[in-house]
């Protein structure tokens, strides 16, 4: 028995350190982001179980895509769900679907441009308002421009999108987060941002000429630094933050912002519901709220830097901060 346990305790370490090889050497982390990588992880999960009293999660950019499916399965394991969008009519039409889908009528929904500082201000007062919990709260929405440009408020989509807008909405809501421990927050990120750092001075991405890919991968990172940060803020809280990547997943976004990518890849990438499984089971699983600041990739931890300087340094965490709170004011 002590060989077996001794045997048990050495598969474990070596693991992650197998894992975090893979990572590293670029290409086979890259193959575990298809479906192939997915199906061979999943051999060893269980079903989530429904969640033992209400719970109420906030999922942006909800939709079509991830957030449509989180949406769904979160109402499915009997969270009341809070659906935020742009688009009113695509809303109703999403918390219908749901709705005959999972017999669910917990679903509501708030309309929100979330590149308009304006408008994520309002949605957080209005969420607040309710006088309801917030026990999940899902920072999905994200755009990724094919050429440089501007809200109406003068700053650059992807940035204002893509990190601005879940660097305040998270903000505005945090004190009801806390106030609703145990509360956990997942940060929605992408593979891209393997192969970026982030210029704190150029957040909006004025320097040389304009890559929507590279602005993304910016904007991803610098919300895996926030998911650090929040995490070392919320130590002792019940207050969890964890950042994800679904992997290559065929979603309305990848076909529109990345056509060449789709195509060439299309045969292996995954489903949607594939690809959001991490999100969910941040979201739900009892064994998830133990774990906070990590990088996740089909319900296992994984390195959030793989070059160097990419991963960004306390000082430039604090830098992006002040610039975050600077331009949210």
């Amino acid at each position: 028995m002590q060989k077996a346990n001794n045997r048990s305790s050495r598969c474990l370490t070596e693991r992650p350190l197998v894992r975090d090889l893979m990572d590293r050497l670029v290409l086979p982390g890259a193959l575990g982001f298809t479906r192939f990588g997915y199906q061979v992880r999943q051999g060893s999960w269980t079903a989530l179980p429904e969640f033992p009293e209400e719970r109420v999660a906030v999922v942006t950019g909800a939709t079509s895509g991830l957030g449509r499916v989180v949406a769904e399965q979160l109402a499915a394991l009997g969270a009341r769900v809070i659906l935020v969008g742009r688009n009113s009519e695509k809303l109703d039409a999403a918390v219908a679907e749901i709705t005959q889908l999972t017999c669910s009528r917990k679903l509501e929904s708030e309309v929100a441009d979330l590149s308009l500082k304006g408008e994520v201000r309002e949605l957080a007062g209005r969420l607040l308002q309710r006088g309801i919990p917030i026990h999940i709260l899902v920072n999905n929405a994200a755009v990724l421009p094919l050429e440089r440009q501007l809200t109406s408020e003068g700053l650059e989509t992807a940035f204002a999108t893509d990190l601005l807008s879940p660097f305040m909405l998270t903000g505005l809501l945090m004190p009801r987060l806390r106030g609703s421990a145990p509360a956990r927050i997942i940060n929605v990120l992408s593979g891209g941002m393997y192969l970026s750092g982030i210029d704190v001075d150029d957040l909006e991405n004025r320097k040389g000429r304009y890559d929507g890919s590279r602005a993304y991968a910016r904007a991803k990172r610098g919300l895996m630094m926030l998911t650090e940060h929040w995490a070392k803020q919320l130590e002792g809280t019940g207050v969890t933050v964890n950042a994800m990547h679904p992997g290559w997943a065929d979603t309305p976004g990848v076909r529109h912002s990345l056509p060449g990518f789709h195509k060439l890849t299309r045969a292996i990438l995954r489903t949607p519901e594939q690809g959001a499984d991490t999100i969910v089971w941040l979201a739900a699983a009892p064994e998830a709220a133990e774990h906070s600041g990590k990088f996740w990739l089909d319900r296992e931890p994984h390195l959030s830097a793989i070059f160097p300087g990419t991963a960004g340094n306390q000082q430039q965490r604090l830098h992006l901060i002040e610039e975050l709170e600077r331009m949210a004011a």
